[in-house]
């Protein structure tokens, strides 16, 4: 029987879930590529401004939250970084209010796009989106844990990963994840990267391969910003479709 309910009211009543988390992650495996790429990121963190001439001091940030690794988890989700502090509603992952992922499963799970929003409209309910996810068995993290924001905005075009994510120990720790998901372009490259995975899945495409004597399948999923041009029910129909295949429907 489903521990989830349609209402806020029976929401409220829902007793939360034991969930496991783990430490911050202290160690990156780093591809060659990206290795060759570190100088370039410290040289553009220093470099002049072309009508100012000022320099700009760009400092490195470091992922500011733990992996989110239930036990049991099947599937990790995979974004870039998180944004500025300045655009955040909870101390969670997809925490700015303009950003869709929330949405796209309320209305997959739920068939309400406002499922995981909080009373008065202006924030997500952390609590309920973290027991629905360890309920369901999702990981999330990111694949980056150290960059350098080029332009200070949370646009991943101007994102320079210094340490990537360690995938490996990331993995290790959900021993029964068989599906690892993208969601967005940024995303996508660094996983193929630190992978040593040559080819890049289209848009909603996904690749078989195996990693640390494991088979997965990576999808690379459209990004929820609102950016990206496509409709929220679109999007959700397009992560519908993956998560039906990856047996979380």
């Amino acid at each position: 029987m489903s521990c989830f309910y349609k209402s806020y009211s029976e929401k409220i009543l829902f007793l939360p879930l034991q969930i496991q988390s783990y430490g911050a992650i202290n160690s990156a495996m780093v591809s060659n590529n990206m290795g060759k790429n570190l100088q370039a990121n410290r040289n553009a963190a220093n470099k002049k401004d072309a009508k100012t001439g000022k320099t700009h001091s760009l400092k490195p940030e470091h992922h500011p939250l733990e992996p989110f690794l239930p036990k049991r988890a099947k599937l990790l989700m995979l974004g870039s970084f998180p944004p500025p502090p300045e655009r955040w509603t909870m101390n969670f992952y997809y925490p700015n209010f303009q950003n869709d992922m929330w949405r796209i499963f309320g209305v997959i799970f739920f068939n309400n796009k406002d499922y995981f929003v909080a009373a008065g409209g202006k924030s997500f309910e952390e609590a309920l989106i973290r027991q629905f996810l360890a309920h369901k068995g999702i990981a999330l993290y990111d694949t980056a844990e150290e960059i350098i924001r080029q332009k200070g905005n949370a646009s991943d075009q101007f994102l320079e990963i210094v340490k990537p994510v360690d995938l490996k120990k990331i993995m290790s720790q959900i021993p029964v994840c068989d599906t690892i998901v993208t969601t967005g372009q940024k995303a996508t490259e660094t996983l193929m990267e630190i992978m040593g995975i040559g080819q890049t899945p289209s848009v909603c495409g996904s690749i078989d391969t195996n990693f640390m004597d494991r088979k997965l399948r990576c999808y690379r999923m459209p990004s929820s910003s609102r950016a990206y041009p496509k409709s929220l029910i679109d999007k959700a129909a397009d992560y519908r479709k993956m998560f039906s295949e990856a047996n979380l429907l």
